[in-house]
């Protein structure tokens, strides 16, 4: 445990200036703020539209920007990123010396890009309801957000978004572990999230064996309910899926970093 909380916040004062940092913080600030502002210049549209239906379509709206193909692209960028520092510097002989056992230094690692995107999905849930209850605020009578609490719905809405992407952040992190360059685990990345778009959008019998296609199945397995709501199934078949080939990747990646050479 205390090599796995050295290594952790090690990580945080190496990646604290970096872009994957950065972009954690400002993506959901940045795509919140687009889509709180067009639905404030367009809110006559939205005369008609209940509390509930108003919510959907302002998440509609964040979800079709975000969860398809910017957080599978964000998870790839984040894995490549943690590794990054000690491929670019050469530091991997430097980090192995320390009096901290190899299960800690990656472990901690792969915590590091697990809380990376944590960060990035709950500002997306919080800024969302932030900028909603907002714009209910500033006009009530177009903008009936004040009529329904999406509290709940968005929280758990957006932890099965982050347990989606936990199987893409696995193999991509094995991938930054095998090849030093950026290239490959991005350009392999890439494709294997444009598959998984792909198959989901057609509906393949498999796509949920694609774990590139799993946060864009997580967002489509989520259905209105008879009451209204938004009906959430967290661990429905991809996000369990996702999370057997994290718990193997993961694994396959510490066998990588126990066998790498110091000399």
């Amino acid at each position: 445990m205390h090599s796995f909380l050295v290594s952790l916040r090690s990580e945080f004062y190496k990646s604290r200036k970096t872009l994957a940092f950065w972009g954690a913080i400002l993506l959901p600030v940045a795509i919140i703020s687009l889509i709180t502002f067009g639905f404030y210049a367009k809110s006559g549209k939205f005369t008609q539209s209940e509390g509930i239906v108003i919510w959907g379509q302002y998440v509609d709206g964040v979800l079709g920007v975000m969860g398809v193909l910017l957080m599978p692209m964000f998870v790839i960028f984040v894995a490549y990123s943690v590794n990054n520092i000690e491929h670019r510097a050469d530091m991997w002989k430097s980090i192995f010396s320390l009096p901290l056992n190899r299960w800690g230094i990656y472990a901690g690692k792969f915590g590091f890009a697990v809380l990376l995107i944590a960060l990035c999905l709950f500002l997306f849930a919080a800024l969302l309801l932030a900028g909603g209850n907002i714009l209910g605020v500033m006009k009530p009578d177009e903008l009936k957000f004040h009529q329904y609490n999406f509290a709940a719905e968005a929280f758990l809405l957006h932890t099965k978004l982050f347990l989606s992407g936990m199987g893409i952040l696995a193999i991509q992190f094995l991938l930054s572990l095998i090849w030093t360059d950026f290239i490959k685990p991005m350009g392999i990345g890439f494709l294997s999230t444009v598959a998984g778009i792909i198959a989901a959008n057609v509906n393949w019998e498999y796509d949920y064996l694609i774990p590139y296609a799993h946060p864009l199945l997580a967002l489509q397995s989520m259905k209105p309910s008879e009451s209204g709501t938004v009906d959430v199934n967290v661990f429905s078949q991809e996000v369990v899926v996702g999370l057997i080939v994290a718990a193997v990747a993961f694994v396959l990646g510490y066998i990588i970093v126990a066998r790498r050479s110091v000399k």
